[in-house]
């Protein structure tokens, strides 16, 4: 679960934040305009953060991978945009 602190530690200058609660956080990055999607499902284990990801509104999401935390989500998200930003070649439909 996600508690009030991390969830108001999002940077709404870094991410347009379309949906959060305890268990769930949807945002945009502002930077390459993907999606994410963050999960806590409080099970197996308290921490636990899986992060799924994708390009367009439209698409469908797809697992990218897991966190202890929602920052450290958030860190491996921006480590992405840094990836994305840095030389990888557009993802086009």
């Amino acid at each position: 679960m996600f508690d009030a602190n991390e969830l108001a530690s999002l940077d709404s200058n870094y991410f347009t934040v379309i949906y959060k609660d305890i268990y769930d956080v949807t945002i945009k990055s502002n930077n390459t305009g993907h999606y994410w999607s963050l999960h806590s499902p409080g099970y197996p284990e308290p921490g636990t953060v899986i992060i799924f990801h994708s390009h367009f509104a439209s698409c469908p999401y797809h697992q990218h991978g897991r966190a202890t935390s929602l920052r450290q989500a958030v860190k491996s998200i921006k480590s992405h945009d840094r990836f994305q930003l840095n030389g990888r070649k557009p993802v086009r439909r």
